[in-house]
């Protein structure tokens, strides 16, 4: 390849590489015109030259062979394109326009010899000069390109690409080109084509990978497998990780074919490489049967899995799709997303961007009764553990109020279909958040035992990845900053799910809803924290410092649990549960309450929350949430604050008291200072 030619270029052609690729493009057009005018003539002497057997010319008139010999091909080049091409990224199309360029200046080159000479070019030395010519109007651009490439190589960075098919090539030629990396060799698993020669690269068996770190300087691995199943590229991913190098990857076969990504378009490693599940093909019955050709809202539509809902909806053809969202920035940024969107694959919903909260309940009746709402997908949500446990009053509010607020104004308009974004966390919770969410369950489930028209119904998974406030953009961040990588316990373990995969599952369970069901999401196997972040520091080319004296890059900080966090989490309260038509969705069957309990607790947390009484609200979510078990006190950080507040004020009178009575003379007070 032009890397390995460049890499050969003698120190004293560095200075002409610099200014050559400093000079305007004028000025290098100019320069191999002026080339071409001076060897172009100089590839016909040598040519007359070797079929006389001589370099002695005397021949009356033989200075018009070589004057028309340079205009003629000059002039045919230039009308082929020939000086138009950008030099660095010139390809094909070079020899093309070069073979045009001197095939056609043979024949006024020919008529040029009969009447300047009197006597035609012999049909050998006409052949040679052909050959002559075109190896020097190639071999001149090529040699062109490499020196003007060479400064920007030398800085380039080595690197391997791992798969040697269709889109390992491509991407070989696309970082050929220009870019901050140089490919040196490829990686593939194929014996069959190990040692064989790709785009000027040789093959290699990814056995020998730790020799080309070494060897070439390689910092990189590019993963070009695209088509690959997830399943496979972890594997792959196990093989790279003990090399302990930084792995960028291509982009997904779907999306280039689709025209949304390009193969050049590297990135990091997804974390759904990491997990290596892949995700079960939709039933597509099932995926559009509470969407198509219906009004839909999704509550919470700028959030991490109310965007992604969104995105898929408007694939799926609703005659209306509503985005409901309390923060301006985050409506205004998946709006604008959906209608460039609809807009690349030709779909005519209309999209309503509507401020608002579900806190107000007459905002949300009015919208649904405006646009006659057929089906709600609840995702407005607080869902931070830490920040909902320190504002307790603020998460019951928007959680369990929100949900009610919602589901009334759903079931007053008729609604067909709601379903409530839920969390593992609602199971056996020991935070508000996870309480929260068990306890909006409840009130839907109460609900259904109003209606026989609205379905009522809940789906329930683990982490997502890449969401905000997920583990894995906040390692990311931490490995690029160079460290430490906080993990809260060495042991603790969550579910995954990928945020695309999750939406596609909630919208099938939506779709076999009964009325009160809970719905679980098969997450598969559970993810051990601490083994995620040993990867993702590998696999960003970086090692784990072990202890002090560890020669690693970057170390891992175990901080303890956070308040009300647990070491894993669960996703049924017992393990009462039957399956449904999609093999990942099963129905949960957990107890509920009757709707008068759950109307009489709701009114009592509603005053409990008007007082501000976190003490009382929290009493309230114990009774109603029976699993609910709490690992610490209230940490609401105003009711904290308020309580260290008034204990200080109450230390303060007391000190004044005292003050004022020593002052007056209380009763005893002299007589104790006179003894003393």
């Amino acid at each position: 390849g032009v890397s390995r030619v460049t890499e050969k270029i003698p120190k004293g052609l560095e200075g002409l590489a610099l200014k050559l690729s400093g000079l305007p493009r004028s000025s290098k057009r100019a320069i191999l015109m002026i080339a071409d005018v001076m060897l172009i003539p100089a590839m016909l002497w040598v040519a007359i030259s070797l079929r006389r057997g001589t370099f002695a010319h005397d021949i009356p008139g033989e200075h018009w062979l070589y004057i028309t010999a340079a205009s003629a091909s000059i002039a045919i080049m230039a009308w082929a394109g020939l000086y138009r091409s950008v030099v660095r990224y010139m390809g094909a199309r070079i020899m093309m326009a070069a073979l045009i360029g001197i095939t056609l200046s043979l024949l006024p080159l020919y008529i040029a010899s009969v009447v300047a000479t009197g006597q035609s070019l012999k049909i050998n030395s006409m052949i040679i000069y052909w050959a002559f010519a075109l190896i020097y109007v190639v071999g001149s651009r090529f040699v062109g390109r490499g020196l003007l490439q060479y400064r920007q190589m030398q800085k380039a960075r080595a690197v391997v690409i791992y798969g040697a098919g269709a889109a390992g090539a491509q991407l070989a030629i696309a970082l050929g080109r220009s870019g901050p990396y140089r490919p040196v060799a490829f990686l593939d698993d194929d014996s069959s084509i190990q040692g064989r020669l790709v785009n000027g690269l040789e093959v290699f068996s990814p056995d020998q990978l730790c020799r080309l770190v070494e060897d070439e300087a390689v910092s990189t691995v590019l993963l070009a497998l695209p088509s690959q199943s997830r399943r496979a590229r972890q594997e792959v991913l196990k093989k790279l990780q003990s090399a302990a190098i930084h792995v960028l990857t291509v982009p997904d076969y779907g999306d280039i074919v689709a025209g949304h990504a390009r193969v050049e378009d590297i990135r990091d490693v997804d974390a759904s490489d990491l997990l290596g599940r892949d995700p079960v093909p939709p039933n597509e019955t099932l995926l559009g049967a509470c969407i198509q050709d219906k009004v839909v809202l999704v509550s919470g539509a700028g959030g991490s899995i109310g965007s992604e809902l969104c995105r898929q909806i408007l694939r799926l053809g609703p005659t209306r799709l509503l985005l409901f969202e309390m923060s301006e920035l985050a409506l205004y940024n998946i709006d604008r997303e959906l209608r460039l969107l609809a807009e690349s694959i030709g779909s005519e919903v209309e999209i309503v961007p509507l401020i608002g909260n579900a806190h107000h309940r007459f905002r949300m009746r009015e919208v649904m009764q405006a646009y006659a709402v057929q089906t709600v997908y609840h995702a407005a949500a607080y869902k931070h553990v830490p920040i909902v446990e320190q504002n307790l009053i603020e998460g019951i509010h928007n959680n369990v109020f929100s949900t009610w607020y919602a589901a009334e104004a759903a079931l007053e308009c008729k609604v067909e279909t709601f379903v409530l974004i839920s969390t593992d966390k609602a199971v056996n919770p020991t935070n508000v958040m996870g309480a929260t969410k068990r306890f909006a369950e409840i009130v839907l489930q109460g609900l259904q035992q109003r209606t026989t028209f609205t379905r009522f119904c809940m789906v329930r998974f683990g982490n997502v990845l890449e969401s905000s406030g997920s583990v894995v953009p906040l390692f990311r961040e931490q490995i690029k900053s160079g460290g430490p990588v906080t993990v809260t316990h060495k042991d603790v373990i969550r579910f995954f799910m990928t945020i695309p995969e999750a939406s596609q599952l909630v919208l099938q369970a939506g779709s076999m809803a009964q009325g009160g069901d809970v719905f679980v999401l098969d997450m598969g196997n559970p993810v051990r924290i601490a083994d995620l972040a040993r990867r993702m520091i590998n696999l960003m080319g970086r090692t784990v410092k072990e202890g002090p004296t560890s020669d690693g890059d970057i170390e891992i900080v175990y901080t303890g649990l956070r308040p009300a966090e647990k070491l894993f989490e669960e996703l049924l309260i017992g393990a009462n549960a039957t399956g449904t038509d999609h093999p990942m969705i099963v129905r949960a069957n957990e107890h509920c309450l009757p709707w008068e309990e759950v109307r009489a607790t709701l009114d009592e947390m509603l005053t409990n929350l008007n007082n501000f009484d976190c003490h009382r609200a929290r009493e309230v979510l114990e009774r109603v949430v029976e699993e609910y078990r709490p690992l610490g006190g209230i940490q609401d950080l105003v009711w904290v604050n308020k309580a260290g507040a008034s204990l200080a004020t109450e230390a303060s009178n007391v000190t004044t008291l005292q003050k004022r009575r020593g002052r007056t003379g209380a009763p005893g007070g002299a007589g104790r200072s006179a003894t003393h």
